[in-house]
């Protein structure tokens, strides 16, 4: 709703609402079909590329294989069909196994093939690297032995994970090395009987040193056996294995037409993809960050975000100095009618130019001045009307003063006590020399307590048998200014309205402190206090503009009461003031609130 009563109200919001909607929206458009475009036509590509370098590894490994398998050939030759069918040792048919065995390697240069190894079923067999041995246990108690008897026409790639050292045939101990043994049957040529077998070991550095090839950043691949289980992974990657894809997972994906998926499952989406081996079952996947797969699309999305922000930036600029000339007078006007209407009224216009918009200006200008004109006339009145106010305030309180003070005087000295006359006296020069003050209307507080001690002397020589008071100011206030002779009616109050119609010792206790960002003093008797019903009647009093007579000699704290009030709202107005509490028979307390202010 803002938004639109926005619009409504602003000229320039208009225009551009209108650039927006027909320059931003087609930029932002076109902008949004690009990156969708190119997002997927990199996908496709990074895709493809991906597939593509898992399928030429896996053509490698499997060329590999295949080139070592040939070795297994030697299972046709006549001396490795005639050892192993006889029981004799016939040491030239070893002798020209192991020579047959040394002719392939010179000529197809098996530089990945450790052993090849040749065993008939009762455990008589010939080794390149030991030489003829006899086995002391049950052959058949290996499980792939086992299962070649079952299937002879099926030829068993090994890891060394499933073909321990201890179930080498020949017992040989590889230093460094970890083995991949193809093995096959050897068949009798008539009968086609299996009478032994061929076992060919390969370091299985052929496998590790091609995953060791990366795949974007922090990509890698593995190889998996046919249940989908890893079986050689890189020397190192930050992915934990329960990350990587399951065994299902595996089987699914090289059963489907694609093989490849996104897995999200564990927060960032990863792509996977895989490519089987032809010659031994196994499967080559690859894991790779989706993010980093896409890292060129990410690259054109920055670029067509940057493309188009530019140009609505471009377009934004140009408008706005298109529409500046016409709108920005306007606006120059609108905000100093706005200050204005907030009480600035310095808020004056300066507009070039001599068409209406300028004109308008003028007139406004001198509006302006003759409101200030005005209004600095009515504050010279108001501040006249205060003072004449406070000053009679102030003249009422006085005489009043006087009149009880000389009045003391003159009962001590009718009585004869010449010292207390002279003591009464001393402290009346000073209280009025503090009263005059210069002519100051607020003085320091430390001032206004020598006032009241003054005060409060003279007042202990006249009612020795009734009066007693306590001061307790805190020094940290004392620097604080005061309206003078604020705290002085207040007792005065205390002390004739309180104390003196008791006709027994009473107590006034004066407190001064400081509360937050105020100064609060508590004048506090324990005389003889008030009803409710005339302390309400007081509370209520005290916000009369003008107490009348009547009332000033019904309620207990006179006029001097009054007046404190009315000073303190004059001057510092709301929340200061005066609170009275009262309880009867018991005393009354008078709270003083006035502002922590420097004169």
């Amino acid at each position: 709703m803002n938004l639109i009563r926005k619009l409504a109200s602003s000229l320039r919001a208009k225009l551009i609402a209108m650039f927006i909607i027909l320059t931003c929206i087609p930029l932002i458009t076109v902008g949004l079909v690009s990156y969708y475009k190119s997002y997927n036509t990199v996908f496709a590509n990074s895709r493809s590329s991906s597939l593509l370098a898992a399928e030429q590894l896996s053509r490698n490994i499997d060329n590999l294989f295949d080139d070592s398998s040939k070795l297994l050939e030697l299972g046709n030759d006549p001396n490795v069909l005639h050892y192993l069918f006889s029981q004799a040792d016939n040491y030239s048919d070893a002798k020209n196994i192991l020579e047959t065995m040394a002719s392939y390697r010179l000529t197809y240069k098996y530089d990945n093939v450790l052993n090849i190894t040749m065993t008939n079923l009762y455990g008589r067999g010939i080794s390149e690297r030991k030489g003829v041995f006899q086995l002391n246990g049950n052959l058949m108690g290996n499980p792939h032995f086992a299962y070649l008897v079952r299937h002879p026409d099926e030829i068993l790639t090994v890891p060394s994970p499933g073909w321990s050292a201890a179930e080498r045939l020949d017992g040989f101990q590889y230093q460094n090395h970890n083995l991949i043994s193809v093995i096959t049957t050897v068949k009798q040529r008539v009968t086609h009987e299996t009478i032994g077998f061929i076992i060919i070991d390969m370091d299985d550095a052929l496998i590790r040193s091609n995953l060791n090839m990366p795949i974007q950043e922090s990509g890698f691949f593995y190889v998996a056996d046919e249940s989908g289980a890893p079986i050689y992974t890189p020397e190192s990657t930050d992915v934990s294995p329960s990350k990587w894809p399951q065994p299902e997972q595996i089987k699914a994906m090289l059963s489907g037409a694609n093989r490849y998926y996104i897995d999200s499952s564990h927060g960032k989406p990863v792509f996977i993809f895989a490519a089987p081996f032809q010659s031994t079952g196994w499967s080559l996947v690859g894991y790779v960050p989706l993010q980093e797969i896409m890292e060129q699309a990410h690259s054109i999305r920055q670029l067509i975000i940057v493309a188009v922000a530019l140009s609505i930036i471009f377009a934004i600029t140009l408008h706005y100095f298109t529409t500046n000339r016409l709108t920005r007078p306007i606006h120059v006007l609108k905000k100093h009618m706005q200050l204005a209407a907030s009480g600035y009224l310095e808020a004056k216009v300066t507009l070039r130019g001599t068409d209406e918009i300028a004109d308008l200006g003028n007139s406004f200008n001198i509006m302006l001045g003759k409101i200030k004109l005005l209004l600095e006339q009515s504050i010279r009145e108001q501040q006249e009307i205060k003072k004449s106010e406070f000053r009679a305030l102030q003249a009422q309180i006085n005489p009043h003063f006087l009149y009880n003070t000389l009045d003391s005087i003159m009962w001590m000295a009718e009585a004869g006590k010449k010292e207390q006359v002279i003591q009464l006296v001393v402290a009346l020069s000073k209280l009025f020399r503090i009263s005059l003050s210069k002519g100051m209307d607020f003085i320091p507080i430390d001032r206004e307590l020598e006032h009241l001690n003054s005060y409060l002397t003279i007042q202990q020589i006249r009612y020795r048998d009734i009066l007693e008071y306590e001061l307790h100011i805190e020094d940290t206030i004392k620097p604080y200014s005061i309206l003078k002779m604020t705290l002085q009616p207040i007792v005065e109050n205390a002390l004739y309205h309180g104390l003196k119609q008791k006709r027994t010792k009473g107590l006034i206790r004066i407190r001064g402190y400081a509360d937050h960002q105020a100064i609060c003093f508590e004048i506090e008797d324990n005389g003889i206090g008030m009803p409710e019903d005339r302390l309400k009647q007081l509370r209520h009093d005290l916000t009369e503009p003008h107490l009348p007579q009547a009332a000033s000699s019904a309620v207990s704290g006179g006029f001097g009461l009054h007046n404190v009030y009315r000073r303190i709202q004059l001057y510092y107005g709301q929340p200061y003031g005066v609170h009275i509490e009262s309880t009867e028979q018991a005393g009354t307390k008078v709270t003083i609130r006035i502002p922590q202010r420097m004169e």
